[in-house]
């Protein structure tokens, strides 16, 4: 049976780095037999304020509907996106908190602090780029960025098994340099389609 992809461009920009380790990446995962699905955040319009938290729910756009049915939709997931400040984009959050809610992505316990953990069996694969080198990332800063979104976002609901990919620093990088990091966004799609159809 062919894997499930959906692949998510978190770059509030049209064009970057981002999308073109998406393209990649996606173009290795098709011609090895997988379907998939591509939403880049540039094109959904959606407010990104969780104003009342979990005690009142806002309508959600259709772009958020869509990214949700996609995300059931996929035993695999692919996130690329650049690191802002040791945190994903501002916009990019926004869709988390909209769409990662109770009944979603988790179900508390009525008793206890503990939950389920709705979207198990689900696997994952991030692609982060920063302009920091990411030996410096991981000396200076203890690979926060990495942490947030495999800890408290992606085993949280259940997705697992999952690998981050950190690319940098890409300013001032040389193009054969990127080009590498592209071929390797390529090669992990090949891998993780091939691994999917198999599974």
């Amino acid at each position: 049976m062919a894997g499930r992809i959906f692949i998510w461009v978190g770059h509030p920009r049209a064009t970057s780095l981002s999308h073109g380790l998406a393209d990649a990446y996606q173009a290795a995962a098709v011609a090895a037999g997988a379907e998939v699905r591509r939403m880049n955040l540039s094109d959904m319009d959606f407010d990104p304020d969780l104003t009342e938290g979990y005690h009142s729910r806002k309508t959600l756009e259709p772009c958020l509907e869509e990214w949700r049915e996609n995300t059931v939709w996929a035993n695999h997931l692919v996130w690329a996106y650049p690191q802002w400040w040791g945190s994903m984009p501002a916009k990019m959050k926004g869709v988390i908190d909209r769409c990662f809610l109770p009944g979603f992505a988790m179900a508390y316990h009525e008793k206890g602090p503990w939950w389920d953990r709705l979207l198990a069996g689900r696997s994952a694969d991030i692609f982060m780029t920063s302009d920091a080198p990411v030996v410096w990332d991981a000396l200076s800063y203890r690979r926060a960025a990495k942490h947030q979104v495999e800890r408290p976002v992606l085993n949280f609901a259940g997705i697992k098994p999952f690998r981050t990919f950190q690319f940098g620093p890409v300013k001032g990088t040389k193009q054969e340099k990127i080009d590498k990091w592209l071929s390797r966004a390529s090669q992990r799609g090949g891998q993780v389609a091939k691994r999917l159809a198999k599974a």
